[in-house]
């Protein structure tokens, strides 16, 4: 099937509106582009990412009356003229294999890997460890600097035979890391219900025994290790939370936050009774160890 994208660039207050007004008119999807090159490092908590200059591009079938829909959005956009609009056609090829082949094996460290469904495993040797991953619909595939500093933490790390949590699991993909690379146990917890049950899913995709729960219903004796790869302004919140699922001399990984708010971290867990022990960045994003005192 052919395809067309039918785009234009709003402020942030219409993005949203607009998208709402091409899905009026059956958009096969609306998608939001950063027209400005202006990257939002941390959106709120359930907030959808807009950007001050945000180009919303609406997908249609090639064959339908682009200039009955435009007409239709810029009768519900009536700040919008017809002229605002471009219309672009997409080449016609398998977009389902274009975005399959986006995802290739990834490599943390030295031994650990991170395997979409329709890639073949790693063997490069007895040490090696597969995670068995697709792209879906929670974070945490790897792609992110953040998530791959703490499984490169994780393969240098491993946590053999350590009582592990993943605070804030996304996909489940550092818990399974942990499950995989010798952790006695594995627990892992969310806010967001999609996270748990991605997480769920690819833990029994993987074969490991991991305990998945929200936020609300989660609780566990202190553990060797926690790992939480969130936001810097929930880091803070969650310390004393952190320091009661800790154990004496536990390990704390922290990632989730910019490389600029790195030294007000270490300095507000310094206060709540934590040891800083290291520090890895990646493309502006850093990862913080520390130990509980």
């Amino acid at each position: 099937m052919a395809w067309i994208q039918i785009n234009t660039v709003v402020n942030e207050k219409l993005a949203e509106p607009l998208s709402d007004a091409f899905m009026e008119a059956n958009a096969a999807s609306v998608t939001f582009a950063d027209a400005l090159d202006q990257p939002i490092y941390e959106p709120e908590i359930g907030a959808t990412q807009v950007w001050s200059q945000t180009k919303v591009i609406a997908l249609y079938d090639a064959e339908v009356d682009t200039k009955a829909i435009i007409n239709l959005v810029t009768s519900i956009q009536t700040s919008l003229q017809p002229s605002d609009f471009k219309i672009e056609p997409l080449e016609d090829k398998d977009w389902v294999r274009a975005w399959m082949d986006q995802f290739k094996p990834m490599q943390f460290g030295q031994n650990l890997w991170i395997i979409p469904s329709w890639s073949e495993a790693v063997n490069n040797s007895d040490q090696t460890v597969n995670l068995l991953l697709d792209p879906g619909m929670a974070f945490g595939t790897g792609t992110h600097p953040t998530t791959s500093l703490c499984l490169t933490w994780l393969d240098q790390h491993a946590p053999k035979a350590l009582n592990v949590i993943d605070y804030g699991c996304g996909s489940g993909i550092l818990a399974i890391a942990a499950a995989k690379l010798g952790a006695q146990s594995v627990k892992g917890t969310d806010i967001d219900p999609q996270a748990i049950t991605a997480s769920l899913q690819n833990s029994e995709r993987n074969k490991t025994d991991i305990e998945f729960k929200l936020v609300n219903q989660f609780d566990s004796e202190p553990v060797d290790l926690v790992i939480a790869n969130i936001l810097s302004g929930p880091l803070k919140e969650l310390a004393p939370e952190f320091s009661r699922l800790l154990q004496s001399k536990g390990t704390l990984v922290l990632s989730g936050l910019l490389e600029t708010q790195a030294k007000d971290l270490i300095a507000f867990y310094d206060g709540e009774g934590f040891e800083f022990t290291a520090q890895n960045n990646l493309d502006d994003w850093s990862q913080l160890s520390l130990v509980k005192r």
